[in-house]
């Protein structure tokens, strides 16, 4: 009887001890499962507040009368007196934004236009270069969204068939121009590519950057600057690295100065 009731009172210390770091590991499991919902939902609400941002800012600043897309960048100023352009694509049509350019390239990764702190960012002007768009080679940062906004879009230049239809996009800026580019490069490269350098010693290294973009290309656009030109590099990160870059290089080739 004794032996039985030692064997007994084993399997019961035995059965509680298992008891406790089943729970344990459950209580665990709980926090972190709490802790993993409250950030997801902190994330999309971050996503939800920056695409109404600047659903709010096109509402505000942008009209479309007669063909004709214009900025009222008077409206825009009294927000923020960063901003310096304003970029649109007509397909994909999300890509329709302000772009600003702040005291260094770390200032608008993680502020809205507003100032708001949020994920989303800014669309903004590489601090090295000048504002007016008429550097030989000006780059400009947008974030990699997974709800879709800012840069996201950019990918979709992986498909041929899409560049073929949509080689164009337009940046206006505050001296009334629309600007039209046409896009010569779409491809991937990593963040220390020469696809970022935007001052160049002479003719020759700026031909050299041209054939190096164009080489990094996922296929031949069949367009290619002349050194007279003045290029466009749009800049967005990747799914695959954080190290790996979508980079867009367009040429401008149009400059318009609507009448009022």
């Amino acid at each position: 009887m004794e032996k039985k009731s030692y064997h007994r009172g084993r399997r019961q210390k035995k059965q509680k001890k298992h008891s406790i770091i089943t729970t344990v590991i459950l209580v665990i499991a709980l926090v972190v499962f709490a802790v993993s919902a409250f950030q997801l939902v902190r994330i999309f609400k971050g996503y939800q507040d920056g695409e109404n941002e600047y659903r709010e800012l096109a509402d505000l600043a942008v009209t479309e009368e007669d063909d004709r897309f214009r900025v009222d960048f008077d409206a825009l100023w009294e927000i923020n007196p960063d901003v310096v352009a304003w970029i649109r694509f007509d397909e994909p049509a999300v890509i329709n934004y302000p772009v600003v350019q702040g005291d260094d390239n770390e200032e608008y990764l993680h502020k809205t236009f507003q100032g708001y702190d949020n994920t989303v960012g800014t669309i903004f002007v590489n601090v090295g270069n000048n504002p007016d768009f008429n550097d030989r080679n000006t780059i400009v940062y947008g974030h990699y969204m997974y709800n879709g906004t800012m840069f996201n879009d950019l990918e979709k230049y992986k498909d041929e068939e899409f560049y073929r239809q949509y080689p164009y996009f337009y940046i206006y800026t505050p001296d009334g121009a629309e600007i039209t580019y046409q896009i010569y490069s779409a491809g991937e490269v990593k963040d220390t590519s020469e696809s970022y350098t935007y001052q160049f010693a002479d003719d020759a290294s700026f031909e050299h950057f041209i054939e190096t973009t164009k080489a990094a290309g996922w296929y031949d656009t069949g367009v290619t600057p002349g050194v007279n030109d003045q290029i466009v590099t749009l800049s967005t990160c990747t799914r695959q690295s954080n190290d790996n870059r979508t980079v867009i290089h367009a040429v401008k080739v149009n400059v318009d100065y609507p009448e009022e």
